[in-house]
């Protein structure tokens, strides 16, 4: 009888191939068990129509690496990244992961979020206005909140022009413009709750 592990996947989900150094030991001796898979590296590119984004290979990704991290040089602006893995040829691949962003504060000519009234700390109870500006003609604010759930401004405000305008479900958390091309720096804004004295 040939014994094979009992797989709960669908066959056409990718399966790594795992290899073992050395396969004869003596007692006592060390064995290093690898995990082989290719993984793929991507931006998320914002599509404003479809409140989504669209996975493009980062430079230089087309065959994927081996290795299970990739180095980001020289990051200067707010950006989303995502990952999968894939084995074989033509490649299967798994699903990809969810975006992760990383975030710059710093000053961005060609795009920028200004946040009025200019502080980054505010009250549930005032409005708060989100204003995009640079070298787009549409732009979206973006937020992602303190349980790390990301929405747009169209859910806890409105957008008007490049403006967010928020009411009082404003919340917490990182935020910051972004059209197709680019992305601005974000703020790290904290809503308190009211605190009413008599």
């Amino acid at each position: 009888h040939v014994f094979i592990l009992s797989n709960p996947f669908p066959t056409d989900v990718p399966q790594p191939v795992l290899t073992v150094s050395p396969s004869w030991t003596s007692p006592g001796d060390s064995v290093t068990l690898t995990c082989r898979w290719r993984f793929f590296w991507y931006k998320a590119v914002p599509q404003l129509s479809r409140y989504s984004y669209t996975p493009e290979l980062l430079a230089g990704g087309t065959n994927g690496t081996e290795q299970d991290s990739y180095i980001l040089h020289g990051q200067t602006h707010t950006a989303g990244y995502a990952c999968r893995a894939g084995r074989g040829d033509p490649v299967s691949y798994t699903r990809y992961s969810g975006v992760k962003f990383v975030w710059s504060g710093g000053v961005n000519p060609a795009a920028s979020l200004t946040v009025s009234p200019h502080r980054l700390q505010h009250f549930s109870i005032e409005s708060l206005s989100l204003i995009c500006e640079g070298n787009s003609t549409e732009w979206r604010v973006m937020k992602v909140d303190e349980d790390g759930d990301v929405f747009s401004c169209s859910y806890w405000g409105e957008m008007t022009g490049s403006t967010c305008n928020t009411d009082t479900r404003a919340s917490s958390g990182v935020y910051w413009c972004e059209s197709v091309t680019q992305s601005s720096n974000a703020a790290n804004i904290t809503i308190h709750s009211e605190l009413l004295f008599i």
